[in-house]
């Protein structure tokens, strides 16, 4: 069972992910782990993505697709995988299907994550993390308070870039490249929406219904 994952900023894509792996014995692939995997082997396809990225660059879809392949035509993982945040566009999404269909695999299911606008800005500028002890909180939807959290409020902090501004742009960046990838998906009939303005564990209960409704 392969299972292509999207979510905006905020989404809580990234934890849902995670679920799937645990619940469904699956690997996650993100092209930034794999790329950052490839940085850290020293391989000479690594040398060229940290030169790449060094220079302020994007790396190209020709070697987001070569590190694609690699885990496509490992055995272990074959029908195993869940892709989070990839393709990140029709070009990719095209060139995933061509790399299944090579492998004699496919995709079981494609997951969209939907969240109102209002709801990511909160969860995203909301954001603390507690520099001493590392516990995360969020000042809309789960406060510091003296009952969950023993550390000083000076010890609490955010992100540079958890601005509304910012949020604002990563979001319409998102919609923009998504929607074409979306729609692809759904032109195939593998494209089921999620409602991810609930809490995590409905998330997943709904993404599990899903997938068990395919493997009815």
């Amino acid at each position: 069972m392969n299972i292509v994952l999207f979510g905006p900023p905020g989404a809580g894509k990234g934890t849902q992910a995670d679920n799937l792996v645990k619940a469904y014995n699956l690997y996650k692939v993100s092209t930034g782990d794999l790329l950052r995997k490839e940085i850290d082997n020293n391989s000479p396809l690594g040398k060229k993505i940290k030169d790449i990225i060094d220079k302020g660059s994007f790396v190209s879809d020709d070697i987001i697709n070569d590190l694609i392949k690699k885990i496509l035509t490992n055995t272990q993982y074959q029908n195993k995988i869940i892709f989070d945040g990839y393709p990140r566009n029709l070009t990719q999404a095209k060139n995933l299907d061509i790399l299944l269909n090579k492998n004699k695999q496919k995709i079981a299911c494609v997951l969209s994550l939907n969240v109102e606008k209002e709801i990511i800005i909160k969860r995203i500028i909301g954001r603390q993390s507690c520099s001493r002890c590392g516990l995360i909180f969020n000042e809309y939807y789960n406060p510091s308070t003296s009952q969950n959290h023993s550390c000083n409020s000076s010890f609490l902090i955010k992100r540079n870039d958890d601005n509304e501004e910012t949020v604002l742009n990563r979001y319409e960046t998102y919609l923009k490249k998504t929607l074409p990838i979306l729609d692809f998906y759904k032109g195939q009939n593998l494209l089921y929406d999620v409602n991810g303005s609930v809490s995590i564990q409905q998330i997943f209960k709904e993404i599990r219904s899903i997938i068990a409704s395919l493997q009815a």
